[in-house]
């Protein structure tokens, strides 16, 4: 069947075809640097590190170019708020992104390119722009004439009048010839960053930066456009904007992906309503892989309502594949009969077969992650039945490592749910365990009984098997 993803632009799932054969050039619009980036980026930047993996195991050669605005309305705000300069805010701010993707093991983004690294491809996108007939000057900078562009609209599906309304509240300055037209080039103002142009001094205005840098990495047409749903509207409707006025070439982007909202209590998460959770902060209290496993169990079109429940019912969804690679690392005997073997072999491929299904139907990784579960539930029963040789054993352990160098979320690690709390407790857990087995060698049950109710009370069980007691974690 071949790779199939959903297009924002044709609103219709189509077969994945790159402009150039086994090659793909990918962009994500990046953070805008004036805080701490929360939960809502991270799902966009998880779920797009998810897919360059997939597209790259599939054998593409990919080009994963990410922006980052570290000049903005917002950073010049904050700075001010703050006594400290807009660029002092921005790095510093960049730098704590760039951790928390480090600590979210998202590192398949091959360039990450600054908007005041490109200033000279913005300046030069804007002069065309007024040579051409699209933008024009008033006394606060250059606009872009959205009457101008007959196509404008095509990807939120507005016609000119509903972008008009949608957009009144952006860029209001009163001389536009339009509701919607929006600021290329913002004129500079006492006390705020400034270059200078052949049009005057000034910055660059918000939507102006990635075509500015797109170009320069990737030409007038690339493969895949990604980001938040939020930004269909205007952002990514003024990038097609911009640059098919500029190249006179259809279509900008050949595929567009977005990403659903992460809300809470049904409000989308955003530093602009105070109801956001800094990746920071989460990963305080939990780990990089149950982030990582809670936001990719769902589909990265449909919305995530992010409550505590949510993180709870991850973290036991992860124990059940904890616990079955700790029973495969567990088995010792080198073979068993063929009918066995056989069994597990047809269940290796049968996993892998479904995973890659459900990946190629639009990156669908809720039912991606089902097929894991089905080996681990029939894997179980095999085990239960002593019918998984270490051969077996160990085949399925690479299969879900493949899956984990798409998915991040360490499937093979087996106490990857285990804090420096879990630690100390563990470490008497062990001891207690030592001292149970001694009482049961006394025959002495009702002392073996109380050790285990110790240790039920420390947050673990022990599971007396053919192979001898494991130690589970509740």
């Amino acid at each position: 069947m071949g790779l199939k993803l959903y297009n924002t632009l044709t609103r219709k799932k189509e077969i994945f075809r790159p402009r150039k054969k086994g090659k793909i050039n990918i962009f994500v619009c990046g953070p805008t640097v004036y805080d701490f980036a929360h939960l809502g980026h991270a799902r966009t930047y998880v779920v797009f590190d998810m897919i360059v993996k997939y597209l790259k195991e599939k054998g593409f050669d990919v080009f994963y170019l990410q922006n980052i605005t570290d000049i903005d309305d917002k950073i010049i705000k904050r700075a001010k708020e703050r006594k400290i300069e807009p660029g002092t805010l921005a790095n510093h701010f960049e730098k704590e992104y760039l951790r928390d993707m480090k600590n979210l093991k998202i590192d398949s983004p091959k360039e990450y390119a600054k908007a005041t690294d490109h200033i000279k491809e913005i300046i030069s996108q804007v002069k065309k722009l007024l040579e051409k007939g699209f933008a024009y000057k008033i006394s606060d900078g250059i606009y872009f004439d959205i009457s101008k562009f007959k196509d404008y609209g095509k990807l939120s599906r507005r016609t000119l009048l509903q972008a008009e309304d949608a957009v009144s509240r952006v860029d209001e300055a009163k001389e536009k010839r339009n509701k919607g037209d929006f600021c290329l080039w913002k004129f500079s103002k006492p006390g705020k960053p400034e270059w200078p142009s052949s049009f005057g001094l000034g910055r660059p205005g918000w939507h102006i930066e990635d075509t500015a840098i797109t170009e320069k990495y990737f030409g007038p047409q690339y493969d895949i456009h990604g980001g938040a749903r939020d930004l269909i509207f205007p952002h990514h409707e003024a990038e097609i904007s911009q640059m098919e006025a500029i190249s006179g070439k259809k279509p900008l982007v050949k595929y567009w992906i977005h990403t659903g909202f992460l809300t809470v209590q049904g409000e989308k998460m955003a530093k602009s309503l105070g109801n956001f959770i800094t990746i920071r902060d989460f990963l305080k209290e939990n780990s990089a892989y149950i982030l990582r496993f809670l936001l990719l169990k769902t589909h990265y079109r449909s919305p995530i309502d992010y409550n505590e429940k949510l993180i709870s019912q991850t973290k036991k969804d992860s124990d059940r594949i904890t616990e079955f690679v700790a029973k495969l690392r567990d088995i010792k005997s080198k073979s068993r009969n063929k009918q066995s073997t056989k069994i597990a072999q047809k269940l290796i491929s049968k996993t892998k077969n479904d995973f890659e299904e459900a990946m190629d139907d639009d990156f669908n990784t809720p039912k991606a992650m089902a097929t894991i579960f089905n080996l681990v539930k029939r894997g179980n029963s095999l085990i239960d039945r002593n019918e998984i040789s270490a051969t077996s054993a160990n085949k399925i352990l690479e299969l879900l490592g493949d899956f984990d160098k798409i998915l991040g979320i360490e499937l093979t690690r087996a106490n990857f749910l285990i804090t420096p709390t879990d630690k100390l407790a563990l470490k008497e857990v062990l001891e207690l365990k030592k001292e149970r087995e001694k009482a049961r060698e006394r025959k002495d049950w009702q002392k073996a009984d109380e050790i285990r109710k110790k240790i039920k009370d420390l947050g673990y069980w022990l599971e007396d098997t053919k192979e001898g007691p494991k130690i589970k974690k509740l």
